[in-house]
């Protein structure tokens, strides 16, 4: 059977897009005001990353999220700070929360809208990497969790963060 080169396999199609992201990540600009930040380490492979909030009324105006790490990591951040711009804080838990659930093998409720985060779930098939995967979502998540306490958030590891 001859393939369509119009068209790339599935798989395919969700590398390009990882590698997209990994070799031009999103949210890297400087935010005009920064309301909440965090920084996530994994220190199984020195993924380091950190996360920037500008907040207003309950919602997220705009997301940054630097450092440095694996292609996973960074293709994660870089999905994530593009989908949160205009959510309610509410709504990024949430993601988060679908996003952690999703890489321990359980389908994102549909309510949740991951976005180009879908296309992260076959790193569960390497459990070494989810953590990389996870890195940004769980900092976002400790993050949020601070700045709703009106305290300083911790350093993120994904030893502490993953339950």
């Amino acid at each position: 059977m001859s393939q369509d080169k119009g068209f790339l396999p599935l798989d395919e199609l969700y590398r390009e897009v990882i590698l997209d992201h990994y070799r031009r990540p999103r949210g890297r600009t400087p935010l005009p005001r920064v309301d909440v930040t965090a920084h996530g380490r994994n220190p199984v492979c020195g993924d380091e990353i950190d996360v920037a909030l500008a907040l207003a009324d309950g919602h997220i105006e705009a997301a940054r999220v630097t450092g440095h790490g694996c292609a996973i990591c960074t293709a994660s951040g870089s999905i994530m700070a593009e989908l949160l711009p205009g959510r309610t804080t509410g709504q990024a838990e949430e993601a988060a929360e679908a996003f952690r659930r999703m890489m321990h093998g359980e389908p994102p409720p549909a309510a949740v809208d991951l976005g180009d985060a879908e296309l992260l779930e076959g790193v569960q098939r390497f459990p070494v990497r989810v953590k990389c995967a996870l890195l940004p979502w769980m900092t976002l998540r400790d993050a949020l969790a601070a700045h709703r306490a009106g305290a300083a958030p911790t350093v993120t590891t994904t030893e502490e963060s993953d339950p």
